[in-house]
C-alpha cells in the first residue's frame, strides 16, 4: 500500500488544532475561574463553579491530540476522525476551525492507509 501525505498532513493539523482547543479551554477555566471567585465573594454564589464550564473544551483539547497522533501513526481510523471532529467542536469561533475542517477532509480521504 503506498502511503501518501494525508494522514500525516491530517494528523498535523489536528494536533494544532488540538493544542488551540486545549489552549483556550485552559484560559477559559482559569478567567472564570478568577470571575467566579469574584462573585463569589458574593454570599450564596459558589465562585470556582464557573470554571467547571471549561471542562469539555479541555477534553476535547486532548482527544483531538491523541487522534493526530493516531492520524501520524496511521492507526485506529475512527479515533484519528474523531480527534479531528472534536478539534472543530472546540476551535469553532477561531481560526482553528479550518485547521480541523482541513484534517476532517484528509482523514476521511486517507482512510485506507490506516490499519
Amino acid at each position: 500500500m503506498e502511503r501518501t501525505w494525508k494522514p500525516t498532513t491530517a494528523g498535523i493539523l489536528t494536533i494544532i488544532a488540538g493544542f488551540l482547543g486545549l489552549l483556550i479551554g485552559i484560559g477559559l477555566a482559569v478567567g472564570l475561574g478568577l470571575a467566579g471567585t469574584m462573585i463569589g465573594m458574593m454570599p450564596g454564589f459558589p465562585g470556582g463553579l464557573l470554571a467547571l464550564i471549561a471542562i469539555p473544551g479541555i477534553i476535547l483539547g486532548i482527544v483531538a491530540i491523541v487522534g493526530g497522533i493516531y492520524a501520524l501513526r496511521r492507526r485506529l481510523w475512527g479515533l484519528a476522525l474523531a480527534g479531528a471532529i472534536c478539534a472543530l467542536l472546540f476551535t469553532l469561533p477561531l481560526l482553528g476551525w479550518i485547521l480541523a475542517i482541513l484534517a476532517i477532509i484528509f482523514v476521511s480521504l486517507g482512510k485506507s492507509e490506516f490499519e
